[in-house]
C-alpha cells in the first residue's frame, strides 16, 4: 500500500486496511502511519511492535514521533505515568531533531511537529496524574512549537480538557470548538471524532445537553463505520452520562469493545489499564 493511502487512513477519510497490510514492513514513515493506525484501531500489540523498532530509529524526528505515538497509546489504557517516560524521551529527541529541521510535513510529521507532540503528550500525561500546574506550563510552551492542522487541533484538546480538570467547564467549549473546525477542515475523520468527543463533554458539562448528544451521536456513528475502537469505548461512556435511561446499554456496549481492544494490547497495555482509574475494566 502507497503511504499516501496509509496517510488518508491516519489522517483522513479513508477505511482501515487489513491489520496485516498495517503492520507490514516498509519505510520508517510507512510504518509510523502503520502503528497510529492500529493503535486507532485499539491494535495495541501490534502498533507497539511497530513503534518499539521506530524509536530507536537513526532519525531523530522518526524516533520522536514513534515515542509520542507510543505514549498516547500508553496514555488510552490510563497509563498516564508510563507515558510520561515516553513523552520525555520524545522531547529529547525531538529537541535533537529541532537542531537540524526536517522538511515541512502537512500532517505535522516533521520536526516542529514531533517537538509539539512531545509537550502536548506531556501537559496530558501532567493533567491525567492531577498535576494542573505543570500541565499549564507545558501547554504553554507547546502553543509556541504548534504550526499544522493536527497539532493544533491537540492543542485544543489538551487545553479544553485543562479546562474541564480544573472545574472551569465554560472555558473548555471554546478550545473544544477550535478543534473540531481544525480537524473538519482537514478532513480527518478519526481527528473530528476525537474533537467532538472533547466538545460534548465541555458542552455536557455546562447543561447544553442536545448538542452534546448530537455530537456523540455522530462521533459512536463514525467511530463503528472506521473501526475507530480507541474512541469508541469513551464515546459510550459519554452517551451513558448524557442519556440515563439509556445507561446500561451503552456501558454494556462499551465493556463488549473495551474487552476486545484489551485482548488486541500487549501485556504491558492490559497491565496500565487494569491499574487505572480511567479505564472501566
Amino acid at each position: 500500500m502507497h503511504e499516501i493511502e496509509l496517510r488518508r487512513a491516519a489522517f483522513g477519510d479513508r477505511p482501515a486496511p487489513p491489520p496485516d497490510v498495517l503492520a507490514a514492513a516498509g519505510p520508517p514513515k510507512r510504518r509510523l502511519l502503520g502503528a497510529i493506525v492500529l493503535g486507532a484501531q485499539g491494535r495495541y500489540a501490534a502498533a507497539t511492535t511497530l513503534l518499539d523498532g521506530l524509536a530507536r530509529d537513526r532519525d531523530p524526528v522518526v524516533a520522536a514521533l514513534a515515542l509520542a505515538t507510543l505514549a498516547s497509546h500508553r496514555r488510552q489504557l490510563g497509563g498516564h505515568a508510563v507515558a510520561r517516560g515516553l513523552d520525555g524521551a520524545a522531547l529529547r529527541r525531538a529537541a535533537t531533531a529541532a537542531a537540524s529541521p526536517s522538511d515541512p510535513d502537512p500532517d505535522g510529521l516533521d520536526a516542529r511537529g514531533a517537538l509539539a507532540d512531545a509537550l502536548l503528550g506531556l501537559a496530558a500525561d501532567h493533567l491525567g496524574t492531577g498535576r494542573l500546574t505543570a500541565s499549564r506550563r507545558l501547554l504553554d510552551r507547546a502553543a509556541g512549537a504548534v504550526d499544522s492542522w493536527r497539532t493544533r487541533t491537540r492543542l485544543g484538546w489538551v487545553t479544553a480538557e485543562l479546562a474541564l480538570a480544573s472545574g472551569d467547564a465554560p472555558a473548555a467549549v471554546a478550545p473544544a470548538e477550535a478543534a473540531l473546525d481544525e480537524a473538519t477542515a482537514a478532513g480527518s475523520i478519526r481527528h473530528t471524532v476525537k474533537s467532538q468527543l472533547v466538545l460534548a463533554a465541555a458542552l455536557g458539562t455546562i447543561g447544553q445537553k442536545r448538542r452534546a448528544g448530537e455530537l456523540v451521536s455522530g462521533a459512536l456513528a463514525d467511530a463503528d463505520k472506521y473501526e475507530l475502537s480507541s474512541l469508541s469505548w469513551p464515546a459510550g461512556l459519554i452517551a451513558a452520562d448524557l442519556w440515563p435511561a439509556d445507561a446500561d446499554r451503552h456501558r454494556s456496549r462499551t465493556a463488549a469493545v473495551l474487552y476486545a481492544v484489551l485482548l488486541s494490547s500487549d501485556p504491558g497495555g492490559r497491565r496500565l489499564a487494569h491499574g487505572s482509574p480511567w479505564v472501566p475494566v
